[in-house]
């Protein structure tokens, strides 16, 4: 709104008729001292000191030149400079120095005139520092001989007042008058014949006085030469000669012709030209013929620097006798110089949000030439945002007409050109590169309306698993982006704060190692917000989705695996194929393929009976091939391994039983036999530890053990045979019979047939319920392989540790 009642109020000073307005008038004499006071200039126009400075007050002049100053703190008006009034104005009558008063915000103009008063600072200068005159003798008194009068720089009263002559003589005085067109002469007046012989010379000086206070003076001194006999003076056909001439008019031309006459004869009548320069015309640009009298040009003539040329023309004839002229050359504009363009204030940067109608330029033009080849018109090239408007006289403004956009075009380049109306015209182009700033009007966007990031579970701390990116159209600061995870609302539930995203590159980290069965997937809110003022921002959505590992075996829920005692499945021995015994059942935490189980018989007592199906753990028998004996185990041992399909697989096993029952009515025997198996594990756990023992002591022992085999080498030799069937059991029976087995055991013999020598593989004890048919059967090196069960008496058993064999009963077992 205050921008729009400015151009209001402009609009309405320049509609008003400036030859009405009053300009504010001043004098000031010429020569005063720098900062001299000419008037206060504020309180004339009707302005305080304070709106001065608020409004931009400033003094502009039609030829860019700054004479006065304007001190805005006081609002006065003073001498910028020294002021000349004769290289202002020259020999004008009036020397005023216009110029307006500048206000913006809202524009308004005060015209002001400051009249420069002459001072009396210069003296009358003769153009000639002596005059010579050569006056015959038969000169009548009255006889008026034209002088060069001298010049003051000076007017009015500050002029050349009156001339005298020093010192004064009987024979001549000094005329200064006027004549009807108002030109100033002066004339040295005979006052009496002269004598040339009674003086043939004489001299005196001649005196100028301006009417200054104190008056200053100019002296040349005149000399009189007395000839005889010539008694006519050069007249010329014109007192004032008027010429024209192009200012682009080359070296020697003409610019016009003076003629005299005299109407003597001979050498008396032979008449001669010169030119008299005028003070500080020492370096004239013309020249004339002294015998034609046709002036010429010396130099170009430039109508800018002087519009006109005056200068006299002396002749004279061959007796001494001499005329003098006028001569005005008037010199004619050509259209030889451009417009000139003159800034007074340029805005650049401008913010991209400027508001249409804002000034961004504001100029003066001016040409030097005059008429038509001074008359100027500007023009804008092309452009759609900008445009030229007058402001006042030879002032315009450019100004915005549409919004700018910084993303867009950052930078305009205006040409303004000021064209005159010369034939041909003449133009002026000048160049604003105008930029426009940026401002914070685009927010950061994401380069996608989601991200979804995938992390393995059992990762890494602080591992990379993606980055989300956001650009900002703008520049500098408000460009720059940075990243932060969203707090969470009240209203959602508390997010995971395993993530974290970098603020410099939008790089996404997980912080801490994940669990795929705890956690599968997680969302986050990331802000990515510019550094502008005010702050824009953008928010995207993050999903991080777990993928699973296969970090979890199989788990066995039936049958169960705990440390007691596994339950054992009847199984008829009459039992067809695919007679379902159990179900092994497992589950596996992962998902996918790694949660797909797979079942697999791993070991069996009998590997013919039975078979386990791959997908469902189911176990069924398979058609026995033969009869059940008593040598068969009774009590059938199954390993089954349960495998995921992972990479690599993990697996776990599960143990279970089978009692192959001819029928239910002995499942009691079974029972038996599985505890006694359970004693077997037990001892075989301890006989482990054992023979680790003997290992130990086997280095120490080697002598001893290697002179006993010797020694039943021989014995054997003597046809002591102790591994036969009949010979052990009746062995066994002495044994017994002597009292020395507490109970009967069962032992496994293994035997390396064709080499002599036997290992002593297994000892398990059997409980005393079981008769010795029911003797579980060992299994040797290879699993499946039976071996002969050997009852013992509890008479051979060592009376003092019962279980132990004596060492009879030992030296009995012990064969090659």
């Amino acid at each position: 709104m205050a921008i729009a009642r400015q151009v209001l109020c402009v609009c309405a000073f320049l509609s008003l008729p400036h030859a009405g307005a009053e300009p504010i008038r001043y004098s000031v004499a010429e020569e005063a001292e720098s900062g001299s006071l000419v008037g206060k200039l504020a309180e004339d126009a009707g302005l305080t000191p304070a709106q001065l400075s608020a409004r931009r007050a400033r003094l502009v002049s039609d030829d860019g030149r700054q004479h006065f100053r304007l001190d805005r703190a006081s609002g006065r008006l003073v001498v910028a400079g020294r002021l000349d009034r004769e290289e202002l104005c020259g020999q004008a009558a009036s020397c005023m120095l216009p110029f307006e008063l500048l206000l913006a915000e809202p524009l308004q103009f005060f015209r002001v005139e400051v009249a420069l008063e002459d001072i009396n600072d210069h003296s009358p200068v003769f153009p000639e520092e002596r005059v010579s005159f050569e006056i015959p003798e038969t000169s009548d008194p009255g006889s008026r001989f034209p002088l060069e009068g001298a010049q003051d720089l000076d007017i009015g009263s500050n002029s050349i007042q009156a001339y005298s002559i020093s010192p004064e003589n009987e024979y001549f005085r000094v005329f200064y008058g006027s004549r009807i067109t108002g030109k100033k002469y002066l004339e040295l007046v005979l006052e009496k014949h002269l004598d040339r012989e009674e003086q043939a010379e004489m001299s005196f000086s001649l005196i100028a006085v301006d009417g200054g206070s104190p008056p200053r003076s100019g002296t040349t001194e005149v000399k009189i030469v007395v000839l005889d006999a010539n008694d006519n003076a050069p007249v010329f056909t014109q007192e004032e000669y008027i010429g024209q001439i192009l200012e682009n008019m080359p070296e020697g031309s003409v610019v016009l012709t003076v003629l005299a006459t005299d109407q003597d004869a001979g050498v008396n009548g032979d008449i001669s030209y010169q030119l008299s320069q005028g003070v500080g015309q020492s370096d004239s640009a013309f020249v004339i013929d002294p015998i034609t009298g046709e002036i010429k040009l010396t130099k170009p003539l430039d109508y800018e620097a002087a519009a006109t040329h005056e200068f006299s023309v002396r002749a004279r004839d061959g007796g001494g006798l001499s005329a003098i002229c006028k001569v005005l050359v008037q010199v004619v504009d050509v259209n030889d110089n451009a417009p000139e363009l003159v800034v007074s204030s340029f805005s650049s940067p401008l913010p991209e949000n400027t508001v249409p109608g804002t000034v961004v330029a504001l100029f003066s033009v001016r040409d030097r030439d005059s008429g038509a080849n001074g008359k100027i018109s500007c023009a804008l090239e092309d452009q759609l945002l900008f445009s030229l408007r007058p402001a006042y006289k030879n002032y315009y403004e450019l100004v915005t007409v549409s919004a700018l956009d910084h993303e867009e075009t950052a930078q305009y380049v205006l040409s303004v050109t000021a064209a005159d109306a010369g034939s041909p015209p003449l133009t002026t182009t000048q160049t604003f590169t105008v930029d426009v700033s940026d401002v914070n009007d685009n927010a950061p966007v994401f380069s996608q309306t989601s991200y979804t990031m995938y992390v393995r579970e059992n990762n890494v701390p602080t591992v990379f698993v993606g980055a989300v990116s956001a650009a900002d159209a703008d520049v500098g600061l408000n460009a720059k982006v940075t990243y932060s995870l969203a707090p969470a609302q009240a209203a959602e539930r508390p997010r995971c704060s395993c993530i974290s995203v970098n603020s410099e590159n939008g790089h996404v980290f997980v912080l801490r190692p994940l669990d795929y069965e705890h956690l599968r997937q997680t969302e986050v809110t990331v802000v990515a917000s510019d550094a502008g003022s005010p702050l824009l921002r953008a928010n995207v959505t993050v999903r991080l989705v777990v993928l699973d590992e296969n970090d979890n075996a199989p788990l066995v829920l039936y049958p169960g695996q705990e440390s007691g005692a596994a339950s054992s499945e009847l199984v008829p021995v009459s039992a067809e194929a695919g007679y379902l015994i159990t179900k092994v059942v497992a589950v596996d935490a992962d998902s996918g393929q790694n949660s797909w189980l797979s079942y697999h018989l791993l070991r069996a007592t009998e590997p013919g009976l039975f078979i386990v199906a791959v997908q469902s753990g189911e176990v069924v028998t398979v058609r026995l091939r033969r009869p059940v004996t008593d040598r068969d185990s009774v009590k059938q041992k199954l390993v089954v391994l349960v495998r995921d399909n992972g990479q690599p697989p993990l697996s776990a096993t599960a143990a279970l039983s089978a009692l192959l029952l001819k029928d239910f009515s002995d499942v009691r025997l079974p029972h038996s036999s599985v505890a006694t198996e359970e004693q077997d594990g037990s001892l075989t756990t301890y006989l482990i530890i054992s023979l680790v023992f003997v290992s130990l002591l086997f280095l120490i022992s080697a002598a001893v053990f290697v002179a006993r085999k010797v020694c039943r080498r021989k014995e054997l030799q003597a046809g002591h045979v102790l591994y036969g069937a009949d010979n052990l059991q009746s062995g066994l029976a002495d044994a017994a019979a002597a009292g020395t087995l507490p109970r009967a055991y069962c032992y496994e013999i293994s035997l390396t047939t064709g080499s002599g020598n036997s290992e002593f593989k297994f000892l398990k004890p059997i409980l005393p319920s079981l008769p010795p048919q029911h003797c579980a059967t060992g299994q040797g090196p290879e699993e499946g392989q039976d071996f002969p069960c050997v009852p013992v008496s509890t008479e051979d058993m060592a009376p003092d540790n019962p279980g132990t064999l004596s060492a009879r009963q030992f030296n009995a077992l012990s064969f090659d």
